[in-house]
C-alpha cells in the first residue's frame, strides 16, 4: 500500500458530533467485549468465536476491498464517491454490482459514500438488496452455478428496485449533507511525508498489515469449505484459525477504541493534525467495521447460546411459510444467520425459494455500520429490501415448487 495522502476537510461541528464517540465510550464498549469472555467458559467460547469469524469471514476482505478502492482512488486522481455522483443515473447499477460480489466490502463501500452524501438512497437499497454477504462464497464453492445465478439476480433485483426508489422519492431523498468542499477532487501528494503519528500508532499499523495480509489468504480457504484446523492441528489447545481471528479482532477493537479519528471519511479540519496516509485509511476504516461486526456476531451467538436453538428450528414451518421465515431471517444483521440459511439449503432441508429470498433480503455485514452510521436510513432501506424478496422469492416458489 502506497502512502499517498489524503486530505478531506469538513467544518467542526459536524465531524465532533460522527467521530465515533469520545474515547473514553469506544474504550468501554471494547472492555465489555472483552470482559464477556472472563464471565464463564461457555460465554469465553462464545466470545472467542465471534472474534474469529468477524476478523476471518469479514474484516479481512473488508480491508482487501477498500484497499483495492483507495489504490484506484490514487491511481485515477478521483474519489470514488465524486465518480458515483457524476453517473448519478447509474448509482443503482454500480452499487449493485459492487453488492453483488462476494463478500461485504463493496456493500460496504457504497454505505460509507451514502454517508458521506456521494451516493442516493436508491444505491442503498440497490446494494443491500443484491448483496448475498459470506454466504455467496459458501454458495459459490458448493454449487457454482447457483451461486453465479443468484448473484446475478440479486444484482438485477437490485438494479431495479433502486431505480424506481430514486425514482419515487428523487435522489436527494434521505441524502446526507455532503462531508466535502471540493469538488470531487481528491487532494493527493505523493511523495509528500507530512508529519503523521509514529511510534505506537505507526507501529500497530504494521503490525495491523502484517496481520491481515495472510489473514486474507485464511479467510479465503476458510470461505471456500478447507478446513485449516484439521489440516494444522490444535496449538496450544485451541483451533488455530480461532487463536489468529482473535488476536486480529482484538487488535483491531483496541486500535478503534484508542484512536483519535476512528473514521478515516470524517476527519478533522484542523490543519495542524496529519492527514491519513492511504494504507491508514484501510486501517481505521476496517476497524470500524470490524467493531460494529464483533457486537452482531456477539448479539447473534450469545443469543443461540442462552435460547438453546439456533435458526434451523426457525424454518421447521409449514412449507409456504419457510419463504417468509427465510426474508425475517434475512432482515438480521450480519452474515452469520444468512450462512446457516444457505447451508440449510445445501443440505435440502429448504426450498430454493427460500433462499432467493433470504439472498435478496439480507444486508450482510454493511448493515452494522449503516446502522452505526445512517440509523434512519439503515431501517427503512431494510424494509424496503423486503418487497422485492416477497415478490421473487414467492414468485419462485408458486412457480416452480407448487405442484
Amino acid at each position: 500500500m502506497s502512502d499517498a495522502v489524503v486530505v478531506e476537510r469538513r467544518e467542526p461541528a459536524q465531524a465532533a458530533i460522527q467521530m465515533g464517540g469520545p474515547r473514553g465510550f469506544r474504550i468501554g464498549i471494547v472492555a465489555v467485549i472483552l470482559g464477556l469472555a472472563f464471565l464463564s467458559p461457555g460465554i469465553r467460547e462464545q466470545v472467542f468465536q465471534s472474534l474469529s469469524d468477524a476478523y476471518l469471514q469479514v474484516s479481512v476482505f473488508v480491508a482487501g476491498t477498500l484497499a483495492i478502492v483507495y489504490a484506484a482512488e490514487t491511481w485515477l486522481k478521483r474519489d470514488i464517491g465524486a465518480m458515483l455522483e457524476s453517473a448519478k443515473r447509474y448509482q443503482p447499477l454500480a452499487a449493485a454490482f459492487l453488492g453483488a460480489l462476494p463478500g461485504c466490502g463493496g456493500a460496504i463501500v457504497v454505505v460509507t459514500q451514502y454517508v458521506r452524501g456521494y451516493t442516493t438512497f436508491g444505491s442503498v437499497i440497490a446494494v443491500l438488496t443484491a448483496t448475498m454477504g459470506d454466504a455467496a462464497f459458501l454458495l459459490i464453492a458448493r454449487e457454482p452455478l447457483t451461486g453465479l445465478f443468484v448473484m446475478a439476480m440479486g444484482m438485477g433485483v437490485g438494479t431495479v428496485t433502486g431505480m424506481i426508489v430514486d425514482a419515487i422519492h428523487g435522489t436527494e431523498f434521505m441524502r446526507p449533507a455532503r462531508t466535502r468542499d471540493t469538488a470531487g477532487e481528491l487532494d493527493l501528494v505523493e511523495g509528500v511525508h507530512l508529519e503523521r503519528p509514529e511510534g505506537r500508532n505507526g507501529l500497530f499499523d504494521r503490525l495491523w498489515v502484517g496481520l491481515v495480509i495472510p489473514g486474507v489468504v485464511v479467510g479465503f480457504m476458510i470461505a471456500l469449505q478447507f478446513d485449516l484446523d484439521e489440516m494444522i492441528g490444535p496449538i496450544a489447545g485451541m483451533a488455530p484459525t480461532i487463536l489468529f481471528g482473535v488476536a486480529g479482532a482484538t487488535l483491531s477493537l483496541c486500535m478503534w477504541a484508542l484512536s483519535r479519528r476512528p473514521n478515516s471519511h470524517i476527519v478533522s479540519c484542523d490543519p495542524t493534525e496529519p492527514a491519513f496516509t492511504r494504507t491508514q485509511r484501510v486501517v481505521v476504516d476496517t476497524n470500524f467495521v470490524t467493531t460494529w461486526v464483533v457486537i452482531g456476531f456477539l448479539v447473534y451467538q450469545l443469543g443461540t447460546y442462552f435460547a438453546g436453538t439456533g435458526i434451523e428450528h426457525w424454518l421447521q414451518v409449514w412449507a409456504p411459510l419457510v419463504p417468509a421465515v427465510s426474508i425475517l431471517v434475512g432482515f438480521l444483521p450480519g452474515c452469520g444467520p444468512q450462512v446457516v440459511v444457505t447451508t440449510l439449503y445445501l443440505t435440502g432441508a429448504i426450498p430454493f425459494s427460500a433462499q432467493i429470498g433470504n439472498a435478496i433480503a439480507n444486508d450482510g455485514d454493511a448493515l452494522f455500520p449503516a446502522i452505526a452510521l445512517a440509523p434512519r436510513a439503515a431501517i427503512l432501506a431494510t424494509l424496503y429490501s423486503a418487497v422485492p424478496a416477497v415478490i421473487v422469492g414467492y414468485g419462485w416458489y408458486f412457480v416452480f415448487e407448487v405442484n
